[in-house]
């Protein structure tokens, strides 16, 4: 079978990089646009564009019924669904099914298991991956202070259908632990509508590790390396790279080995990313989820390894079996990856929306921009600040940050405000450049009056 228009839902970055790789596979493109988005550079990409709702993401990104609708309407036989939004929503993929499109993605059944945090712990265990200890599905407080007693203090409270720091509050005493509860289990319902709790262990000096995976539908499986997402800001991630170096080779290994077999195990099909928490202290590694979707970061995989993920999906989607073999695989050099977001570091990480006068970015082959902004175009209120991923690669980790100091400092942005200054000052860190780093020593910077003092003279 062989994909001929491909409907996008999705906006900004994601969707352009979308829509370049199956324009470079003879694919038709159809992308769904908001109102606010109409004139964004997707829009004027794509072979087609079609308005699926009001600014409001609710109403339009996130209305299952009218993104298929649209692609249906536009005679689309495939979807993607890019990252966030409905990307690893299962609605989104058993409609599809209903009017014979084919998703750019694993199985809706996959999921809606992995999706739930408490069932993916427990397919991780079958499947012989280390979890982080702890107890599944705390339903009261006072089974919360007995789990919390046989585990330890500090633990770490987690929405089973949660993502995005959401539902989430770290417990360092006895005495916390009740109001950490009913705030964690509030959160949860607000945001996922699924109060369901659960409890682990809290790793302190914890390092984030991720493992990208493909696999076809004839039960072939691989990965493509890992990535280091350790500098996080309210578990939202700021810098990434690869290959984890700060990690011992040995435990890297076993990660990888432990992300194919969890992959395998459940007959994973597309791209996907097994994320793992490392605990600096013992180096044991604990499985954390498993994103069902193309990742944010996956350019640093891409300048490592030279195979394109999106076009790897799209191959997997159309039934093709996967060509490359693990022993292909191979791990050049030293890619990292900065998130270029329309915010203001110094007040808060305040979003900064507007028109956009000046857009420069680096000009270099060694320098990758992956973006949907341009001078002229006015950042919308409405959606997620990202406006560009800015990745280099190196010949080591020390050559590629040299490569990110220059592109940084070459990076020019007028009329909004973005975190360029942030960026620059954070990657110079000792700290950062020793990787003496962990995934709260971002928030631990951010403390620092006379960090915060050279953020607030950057601005100005």
């Amino acid at each position: 079978m062989s994909l001929r228009r491909v409907f996008v839902a999705n906006r900004g970055e994601i969707a352009a990089r979308i829509i370049r790789s199956c324009h470079e596979r003879g694919i038709e493109t159809v992308i769904g646009v908001s109102e606010a988005d109409r004139d964004a550079l997707p829009a004027r990409m794509a072979g087609r564009a079609v308005c699926i709702g009001p600014a409001s993401s609710t109403n339009s990104y996130l209305d299952v019924e009218a993104v298929v609708t649209a692609a249906v309407g536009t005679e689309c036989d495939a979807l993607h669904p890019g990252y966030g939004f409905l990307a690893e929503n299962a609605k989104l993929p058993d409609l599809c099914a209903e009017h014979g499109i084919t998703f750019v993605g694993p199985k809706a059944e996959t999921i809606r298991k992995l999706g739930d945090k408490i069932e993916a712990r427990t397919m991780a265990k079958q499947a012989g991956v280390p979890v982080v200890p702890g107890q599944d599905n705390v339903t009261s407080v006072d089974e919360a202070f007995e789990a919390a007693a046989a585990i330890g203090y500090p633990v770490l409270l987690k929405a089973a259908a949660g993502g995005g720091g959401r539902g989430m509050q770290v417990v360092q005493s006895k005495d916390k632990l009740k109001s950490a509860f009913d705030t964690a289990k509030a959160e949860a319902r607000a945001a996922f509508g699924d109060d369901t709790i659960y409890m682990e262990r809290f790793v302190g000096r914890a390092r984030h590790v991720e493992v990208q995976v493909l696999g076809d539908r004839y039960g072939n499986v691989i990965h493509l390396g890992e990535r280091d997402c350790t500098l996080q800001r309210r578990h939202q991630k700021i810098v990434e790279e690869g290959p984890a170096t700060a990690v011992p080779a040995d435990v890297v290994e076993r990660m990888r080995r432990s992300a194919v077999d969890l992959a395998r195990s459940v007959g994973y099909e597309g791209a996907g990313t097994v994320e793992f928490i490392v605990d600096q202290d013992s180096n044991e590694f604990f499985f954390l989820e498993v994103n069902t979707r193309i990742q944010v970061e996956h350019p640093v995989t891409e300048m490592l390894t030279g195979v394109d993920l999106v076009a790897q999906q799209l191959k997997i989607a159309a039934g093709e079996p996967m060509e490359l073999q693990q022993d292909q695989v191979r791990l050049q050099g030293h890619a990292i990856e900065c998130r270029i977001n329309a915010e203001v570091a110094a007040e808060g990480f305040r979003p900064s929306p507007g028109e956009i006068t000046e857009w420069t970015a680096p000009d270099n082959p060694e320098i990758r921009t992956d973006t949907y902004c341009y001078a002229g175009y006015t950042v919308p209120p409405y959606y997620d600040s990202m406006l560009a991923k800015l990745i280099v690669h190196g010949t080591d980790r020390a050559d590629a940050l040299k490569r990110m100091s220059a592109a940084l400092a070459q990076f020019r942005v007028s009329g909004i405000d973005t975190i360029l200054p942030f960026l620059r000052a954070l990657i110079e860190r000792p700290e950062f450049i020793s990787e003496d780093v962990s995934t709260r020593w971002v928030e631990s910077v951010l403390e620092e009056r006379e960090f915060v003092a050279q953020l607030e003279r950057s601005q100005q």
